[in-house]
């Protein structure tokens, strides 16, 4: 037979670990609340100025104070041709299309923490690298390069990035 003592030490184990378990439901819904008030407030970016996406995506987001672009490939909006030739032109189109959404989204160039560029040829990395460099004169955002099989519509570079507002 069980001593008394035992018996309520049980109990008030038993009722805490119920209230730990109320409260972690409780905390769970909280942050399940608060995720869908951030979505709600998800913005959707789109311009005229820049190509129009091409598949289920949008040019980019603007959540918590920040812009999500999606990756950019060398199209002129005004005509919505590839621009082809060297890997100068293409990444020139490319920064012109990341700047017009980042304008769009109320940033810039300036406001850029981070890119991907995706090369389909690191051979072109110099070239690629001198245009982009020019288009972040005051600052230098943190930056992965990769290269890749192969890129939409077979271009040869393709540059996302994330700004701050």
């Amino acid at each position: 037979m069980e001593s008394k003592t035992r018996r309520d030490y049980k109990n008030r184990i038993q009722k805490t670990r119920f209230t730990k378990t109320e409260n972690s439901d409780r905390f769970f819904w909280r942050i399940i609340n608060a995720q869908k008030r951030e979505i709600e407030n998800m913005k959707v970016v789109a311009t005229d100025s820049a190509p129009k996406a091409i598949g289920p995506y949008s040019q980019a987001i603007v959540m918590n104070g920040m812009v999500f672009v999606s990756g950019q490939i060398p199209i002129d909006p005004a005509n919505g041709n590839l621009v082809e030739g060297p890997i100068s032109d293409q990444t020139k189109q490319v920064m012109s299309n990341l700047n017009a959404i980042l304008e769009a989204a109320g940033a810039s160039l300036s406001n850029v923490v981070k890119t991907t560029v995706y090369l389909k040829d690191m051979g072109d990395f110099a070239e690629m690298n001198e245009v982009y460099g020019s288009h972040f004169p005051e600052h230098k955002p943190a930056r992965a390069t990769v290269q890749v099989a192969k890129l939409p519509r077979d271009v040869a570079v393709e540059i996302d990035c994330i700004a701050v507002l």
